[in-house]
């Protein structure tokens, strides 16, 4: 298998890693990255390609990783598109409203085939065993979740070119989207109404660290292109923490809460269904379903798992390479996830930040009225 990767920082050095792993017959016939930083983990002597285009018609891939920072996905997807090339895009796919209306109508001429999307979440054992109990538990009542990241995960975010909404597209698209994807598909609909608040009070100049051990922490995750130095001075645009309100179209509904400065970290959620609850954590690992009458249903602990794999969102990189290795093998028919999933999970988080932002309800109808014009499955 031919692979090219647009991109190769530690995402896509890391993902592209585990599928030579998984695949050893892939081998890699291009990059393409201005400024490289983790070429070693697909190998040094990989091709090195200009622009985009010219890679995809001189490398002829049958795989393209679009591993590019979010801002330029749009972009090389539509290239990839034109090529007829299949592709794997990191998330979130795009960064703005207008591009998922621009990317539905590419995917409605070209189909939606082409394109995998790395919403690693779904991959994850956590979110396997949750769709196995989830009949069981009935109609989905209400939801609470949160993503909750380390100081120093956080302090990465207001270095690194993330921290830039017209390069990321804000925090919630870039981290949570994940999550707003997998409560997506615990209810079976999308957000109808959301509400949200937020802002930044935790990476702010008077709270800088007056420690060298507190220095160390804000600099462990290493940045590179189009990075500051100072998180606390940072000129970032993005949040360091939000609260969400959500109503979904089947009546459930939920509320979200995401931090950058949370020492003991977590990320946890809780299902209420008419007939019994699920709660679990994919940071402290565990995931216990009960019945209405009380009787436990499902109760897995995952701090068992192989810790060759655990550290790489809970296990669920390895778990994401093996099924699409899998799918793009013939052994499976469907992937857990797909584009349109991904975009629909976009426009969520894009409609939080316009409700944090107007400090008022934003009603959904319509954006999902034009999204689905383009008429997408898959």
């Amino acid at each position: 298998m031919r692979v090219v990767t647009a991109g190769i920082g530690l995402r896509a050095g890391h993902v592209l890693s585990i599928l030579k792993e998984t695949l050893p017959e892939v081998e890699f016939v291009g990059f393409y990255d201005p400024q490289p930083t983790f070429l070693e983990k697909i190998g040094d002597e990989t091709p090195r390609y200009d622009d985009v285009a010219t890679m995809l018609a001189e490398a002829k891939p049958d795989l393209f990783f679009v591993g590019s920072p979010n801002a330029f996905h749009l972009e090389h997807i539509t290239l990839g598109l034109e090529a007829g090339v299949r592709m794997l895009t990191e998330k979130p796919v795009v960064t703005t409203r207008d591009e998922t209306m621009q990317l539905a109508k590419l995917l409605s001429d070209h189909g939606t085939d082409q394109v995998m999307v790395g919403l690693v979440l779904r991959y994850a054992q956590h979110m396997v065993d949750l769709r196995a109990v989830l009949d069981q538990l009935g109609p989905i009542v209400s939801m609470e979740a949160n993503e909750h990241i380390a100081p120093y995960h956080g302090a990465f975010f207001m270095r690194d070119w993330r921290r830039m909404v017209r390069w990321s597209g804000g925090f919630m698209l870039e981290k949570c989207c994940h999550d707003l994807d997998i409560y997506n598909m615990v209810t079976g609909s999308r957000p109808v109404r959301v509400a949200s608040f937020g802002g930044r009070k935790s990476f702010v100049p008077e709270l800088a660290p007056t420690s060298n051990t507190e220095n160390e922490i804000m600099h462990r995750k290493a940045s590179v292109w189009e990075s500051v130095d100072d998180p606390f001075q940072s000129d970032g645009d993005i949040i360091d923490h939000q609260t969400a309100l959500l109503q979904f179209e089947d009546g459930a509904s939920m509320t979200f809460h995401t931090s950058l400065n949370t020492p003991d970290e977590h990320r946890r959620f809780c299902v209420m269904g008419a007939l019994g609850m699920a709660e679990g954590d994919f940071v402290r690992g565990y995931l216990k379903a009960t019945a209405r009458d009380g009787s436990v249903i499902a109760d897995h602990d995952y701090t068992k798992m192989d810790q060759k794999h655990a550290s790489a969102h809970y296990g669920a990189d390895h778990l994401m390479v093996r099924d699409i290795v899998a799918f793009l093998k013939g052994e499976t028919e469907a992937l857990p996830v797909g584009v349109v999933d991904a975009l629909q999970a976009g426009l969520v988080a894009m409609a939080l930040d316009e409700a944090r932002v107007s400090g008022g309800v934003v009603d959904m109808s319509e954006t999902w009225a034009e999204f689905d014009r383009f008429g997408l499955t898959g």
